[in-house]
């Protein structure tokens, strides 16, 4: 049997153990190259850079609408936000035990971590540097994990208190993500938080199904096709078999209305996990959070991380991204296996995603390096930030970004 066999039939065996795919799915994503990759990232997330061949850089003959994306004018909201190249980086002791959250903690970093990043001495007047009470203000989470990894409720109750505060009305207030079921599966539901909205893009109708009575998706309508969208050259179908939650297929990927229509400013919350020798954190939360037709954006990893967040609706919103890094996942990612998940104690906050990506990759490769999972850092993996640095988004170079650790007293 040849070396290519073995290996996918390794990937197939991974893919299937648990139940969750089809071999007509695994197929689908063999047909272009996402099978390994994608969906089965645990055998990937296992590379050791030292002695083994390196991860296979993106497709170059990929297009994307990238140079439609530099058109848009920049505002005075434009990313890198108020504090470019900053980022306030909080230990949090033994905050997270076993996902036991300290409540009482994550208050006392996430207050501190605001004051210190805006310089006033006031927790209202520095919410306030970022929102105004008359606006709709988007809380970005991130529930693909459920309850094994997911954004804490904890952190999120927090980040309200500082919005009441700041005088935002809970009416206001949107938790959202791209797929409102699991939101729901990771604990953001109306009974936990009373007077909240929480919505999402792909979801179930009245019916417990994604399609109605008619055959029709329920989410249709909730991603915005006359808005700008991302286009990239490269196309996976999907059905009811495999993905019945996908509202379109084609080389384009829409934005939700949740950011074209619905918020005024968004509050990225997101966690730390790896992405084989690297970090998905702030910028992937934000463009595949938003987006539809992902599946096959994992065929361009480098380019649909960053690209899509130099569009207006992500590019002009984003005033604030709160790390959330209680737990954290430093192999198999971005899944959530719990044999890599473990209480990382660690919150960061700054208003330049690209830089906050760039502190978190670091820890997370300390973290992989300490356990032995990978010897040398792979330069290669962080394209996606010089992508993100050169859209203007961020600061991506480390020696030109300014961290501020504080101890949580």
């Amino acid at each position: 049997m040849k070396k290519d066999d073995v290996l996918a039939l390794a990937v197939e065996k991974e893919c299937f153990a648990n139940g969750h795919l089809s071999r007509r799915y695994f197929l689908s994503l063999s047909a272009v190259g996402l099978a390994g990759a994608a969906l089965c990232s645990r055998l990937a997330g296992q590379e050791k850079i030292a002695g083994q061949k390196p991860q296979q850089d993106q497709p170059p003959d990929i297009k994307t609408n990238l140079d439609e994306i530099k058109k848009f004018p920049r505002t005075k909201n434009s990313l890198p936000g108020l504090f470019p190249g900053e980022v306030v980086k909080i230990p949090m002791g033994t905050t997270s035990n076993n996902g036991k959250i300290d409540t009482a903690n994550v208050r006392k970093a996430v207050n501190m971590g605001i004051i210190a990043l805006t310089g006033e001495k006031a927790i209202k007047a520095a919410w306030l540097k970022f929102v105004k009470p008359d606006e709709i203000i988007g809380i970005k989470v991130n529930p693909i994990g459920g309850k094994l990894l997911s954004t804490k409720p904890e952190v999120v109750d927090v980040i309200i208190e500082g919005l009441l505060e700041a005088g935002v009305p809970k009416k206001n207030i949107v938790i959202w993500d791209r797929r409102h079921f699991q939101l729901e599966e990771a604990g953001f539901i109306p009974e936990r938080f009373p007077g909240i909205e929480i919505t999402g893009t792909e979801m179930k109708g009245p019916n417990g199904d994604f399609y109605d009575d008619k055959g029709e998706l329920w989410s249709k309508d909730n991603i915005d096709r006359d808005a700008p969208f991302y286009t990239a050259d490269i196309e996976l179908k999907y059905d009811k078999d495999i993905m019945p939650y996908m509202v379109n297929m084609g080389k384009e990927s829409y934005f939700t209305k949740i950011v074209t229509r619905k918020v005024d400013k968004i509050i990225n919350v997101p966690i730390l996990k790896n992405r084989g020798a690297t970090v998905t954190c702030c910028l992937k939360n934000l463009s595949y959070g938003s987006l539809s037709n992902t599946s096959r954006l994992h065929k361009i990893p480098d380019q649909s991380v960053s690209e899509p967040v130099a569009f207006p609706v992500l590019r002009d919103k984003v005033v604030l991204n709160i790390v959330d890094g209680l737990q954290a996942c430093y192999d198999g990612g971005p899944g959530a296996n719990p044999k890599f998940i473990y209480d990382a104690n660690v919150m960061m906050f700054g208003t330049d995603p690209v830089a906050v990506d760039r502190i978190g990759h670091e820890f997370i490769i300390k973290e992989r390096m300490a356990r032995g999972v990978q010897q040398l850092e792979d330069k290669k993996r962080t394209a996606f930030l010089d992508i993100a640095a050169d859209l203007g988004l961020g600061v991506s170079q480390r020696d030109k970004i300014k961290v501020k650790e504080l101890a949580l007293a």
